[in-house]
């Protein structure tokens, strides 16, 4: 995508909520990924995120990039807070902000809804690697989850194999589930694909060819030997060590792959698995970048399971901002 003259940009844009979905579809951001994110990778400097302890519960974590390549003429900053508590207060459990500044000059460019942005991008680097390592002929869609994320992770993989037909949505709150299910029913766009909600978790661990987890939980809710051959496990919600969302059952039996390499020290799933014995380092099959790049082999058999845990990254947020930028300023000419 072409950069922006910055000699064009004056007052800050602000992009609200609505106007950023507006800007990016779940399609255009994983075809943006899909194109941008080796070469972003090799140009951006992410410094690691940090993470600081608010409360016992909850976290404020920073995550700062930039870029001096033409193509990628940004620095950007998000700032996160995590409360994991807020679902009894009937909000969200991660709020952010993101700021997007000119590294040419450093003139602020942009602000934007950094939660709806975390959203989206997470949700689109899962169906990117659903795009690459989901069987093709996946047919159900099992959503373990039903928070904010899951809406998003829906439409991500419906659009990454848009050969699936049904979405079956589990969550710890039935009723949650159900209403989950009963909005993708009449959201725009998903005809032909059948929703419901099911109260078993076992059940629909078996049903699934892709299996997408989107919690908060320290206790694994994917039982590896519930997972049906060739099924795709996409595991987004843990970030802590403490957080996990399969045993290790699953990591034996499937072929891991990650985002980025931060996920080797910081998801749950994996340090425990790695302290365990039960997977060495050397055993994770490649990261997004090299799956794309076609520096490392994805699925090599119908009958092979594949893991994809992420945990995010700066790299996948200034690409988003940048797409929502440059789309505005492409509109508002």
């Amino acid at each position: 995508m072409a950069s922006i003259s910055m000699s064009t940009v004056s007052a800050p844009t602000f992009i609200n909520t609505d106007s950023l979905r507006s800007l990016i579809s779940h399609r255009s951001l994983i075809d943006h990924f899909h194109c941008s994110l080796p070469k972003a990778s090799s140009s951006l400097c992410n410094p690691i995120r940090q993470s600081h302890d608010v409360s016992p519960t909850s976290s404020l974590l920073l995550m700062p990039s930039w870029s001096t390549s033409p193509s990628l003429p940004y620095i950007g900053v998000k700032l996160v807070t995590f409360f994991p508590d807020n679902s009894a207060l009937n909000l969200p459990g991660v709020h952010a902000s993101y700021v997007l500044f000119s590294s040419t000059n450093g003139q602020p460019l942009a602000s934007m809804d950094g939660t709806e942005l975390t959203l989206i991008r997470t949700s689109c680097v899962s169906g990117l690697a659903s795009r690459i390592l989901a069987r093709s002929d996946s047919q159900v869609l099992v959503m373990i989850g039903a928070g904010a994320m899951a809406p998003h992770l829906i439409r991500s993989h419906l659009v990454a194999r848009p050969s699936l037909k049904k979405v079956v949505i589990w969550n710890r709150t039935v009723e949650k589930a159900r209403k989950l299910a009963e909005k993708m029913k009449e959201s725009v766009g998903l005809d032909g694909v059948c929703f419901e909600s099911s109260g078993c978790l076992d059940e629909v661990i078996e049903m699934g060819d892709i299996v997408s987890c989107a919690t908060n939980s320290e206790v694994p809710l994917v039982k590896g030997q519930k997972l049906k051959p060739g099924a795709h496990l996409d595991l987004v919600g843990s970030f802590k060590h403490s957080m996990r969302e399969c045993d290790d059952e699953a990591i034996k039996r499937g072929r891991v792959f990650v985002d980025n390499e931060a996920a080797l020290v910081e998801a749950g799933e994996l340090v425990g698995a790695f302290e365990r014995g039960v997977i060495e380092k050397k055993d994770i099959g490649g990261d997004l970048v090299e799956l794309i790049t076609g520096e490392k082999i994805g699925r090599s058999s119908s009958e092979e399971i594949t893991v994809f845990k992420s945990v995010g990254s700066a790299v996948v947020d200034i690409l988003a901002a940048q797409l929502a930028y440059e789309t505005y300023m492409q509109q508002h000419k």
